[in-house]
C-alpha cells in the first residue's frame, strides 16, 4: 500500500510565502531577534507595515500559513538550522 507522502517546506520559504499574501493587507510576519523579546510578544509576530504596530503576538507559523492558503495539506514545515535559535 502506497504511503501518502508530504513535501517539506523551510521555515524561512513559508515565512516568505506568507509575507506575501500578508502584503496586500499591509501586514508583515516578522521574527524576534532577542530571547527578550520573544518571551514577550513570542517567537513569530505579525506587524502592521503602514502604522508600525504588532497586530498579532505569538504567531504559530504553521497554523497562519494553513489559516490563509499558503501551506497545503501535502506539505508539511521543516525546521532549517537558521531558525532552531
Amino acid at each position: 500500500m502506497a504511503k501518502h507522502a508530504t513535501v517539506p517546506v523551510s521555515t524561512r520559504a513559508l515565512i516568505q510565502r506568507i509575507n506575501r499574501a500578508l502584503k496586500d493587507d499591509g501586514e508583515m510576519l516578522k521574527t524576534a531577534r532577542s530571547p527578550r523579546v520573544a518571551s514577550s510578544i513570542g517567537r513569530h509576530y505579525v506587524v502592521n507595515i503602514n502604522r508600525n504596530w504588532i497586530t498579532r503576538q505569538r504567531v504559530d507559523v504553521e497554523a497562519l500559513g494553513r489559516k490563509i492558503g499558503v501551506l497545503s495539506d501535502y506539505e508539511h514545515l521543516v525546521e532549517d538550522e537558521t531558525t532552531k535559535r
